[in-house]
């Protein structure tokens, strides 16, 4: 069905006025909340407010804004089911075939030192994700966005059928919306659970979001997949933040190896090398220098440091990188 009404509410505001910008000129009505509709307003591009359309005010300090029947009733209604279609006339409800929505940042607000509990608990959004469920509970008939970087895919395909997504794009973007809305749950419920200091023994229930960040090489053997991910709710860091300046993608062995020289080296204050082969250290050293500790750690084992990994506790000095020259690693 041909989107006529797109409802945009977004904290994050990167790509939305083009993406504004294109659905006015398909002829698309934009509903939008405060801080979202303002910025399009800035733009000089029309939008009707969501306090405007449902008659309603923000509420509460904004902790109010889109939990209304015409907001919900247009994303949740079935276009081929007679009585919803009277309903929504019966109320004046426009069909929102387009919903654009990503959330508070309640995960990096509880990494930020000192936030106190109340500061939390206000980044906890709850018209945001009863709008995603909405639309990808109902995704037959409507679209969810929930990443910006899915705006141009959509506009396009929006653009080149005459307003329409297909089943199959819609279905795919219903699912990202649920794997979203899953994790920030579970980012929330791992806070408050943090927060019992009297818990004994492990949690009764853990709740993981992961997220994709690279396929790699191989797996455990070089017959299987595998991909790097991270906690969906937490800042990238440690070797998932590390930047691979050359050579081929690394394998899941590769990670195991890097993992173990990452938690080896970080024990040294001292000029220290340590060189892994198969999650075991076959030469460690301290050193008066970078040089001086891959030397005594080569010297350790010789033979099984071909093929290994070599690692060290500070940035690598010419003349120690001219050394490892001569091994394969």
């Amino acid at each position: 069905m041909k989107v006529e009404t797109a409802l945009l509410s977004v904290y994050n505001k990167e790509g939305v006025v083009e993406l504004a910008q294109r659905l006015t000129e398909m002829g698309i009505r934009i509903l939008s909340t405060g801080g979202t509709s303002t910025v399009i307003k800035k733009a000089g591009i029309p939008v009707v407010a969501i306090s405007e359309y449902t008659g309603s005010p923000e509420i509460l300090d904004g902790r109010v804004k889109t939990l209304h029947p015409r907001i919900h009733g247009g994303i949740l209604a079935r276009h081929d089911d007679p009585g919803h279609q009277q309903t929504l006339e019966e109320n004046d409800i426009s069909p929102i075939g387009l919903v654009v929505v990503n959330l508070y940042p309640f995960s990096q607000t509880i990494q930020v030192e000192g936030v106190t509990i109340a500061q939390a608990i206000e980044q906890i959004d709850i018209g945001g994700p009863t709008m995603i469920r909405a639309a990808a509970k109902n995704h037959k008939y409507a679209t969810v966005l929930v990443d910006p970087a899915d705006y141009t895919k959509v506009v396009e395909e929006l653009d080149s059928h005459s307003g329409e997504t297909s089943e199959a794009t819609r279905r795919s973007l219903a699912g990202k919306a649920f794997h979203h809305t899953a994790s920030y749950d579970a980012a929330i419920a791992g806070y408050f659970e943090g927060l019992d200091s009297e818990q004994e023994g492990l949690p009764a229930a853990l709740n993981l979001g992961l997220l994709k960040k690279s396929s790699l090489r191989y797996g455990e053997n070089p017959h299987q997949r595998a991909a790097l991910y991270q906690p969906w709710f937490l800042p990238s860091s440690g070797l998932i933040s590390a930047q691979q300046h050359q050579g081929k993608e690394l394998s899941f062995n590769n990670y195991l190896d890097l993992e173990s020289a990452w938690n080896l080296t970080s024990e040294f204050e001292e000029p220290f090398c340590a060189i892994i082969k198969h999650t075991n250290p076959c030469g460690a050293a301290l050193g008066s220098g970078l040089s001086e500790a891959y030397q005594k750690a080569l010297a350790c084992d010789p033979v099984s440091a071909f093929g290994s990994i070599v690692a060290f506790n500070r940035e690598v000095d010419g003349e120690t990188a001219e050394l490892m020259r001569s091994l394969f690693i």
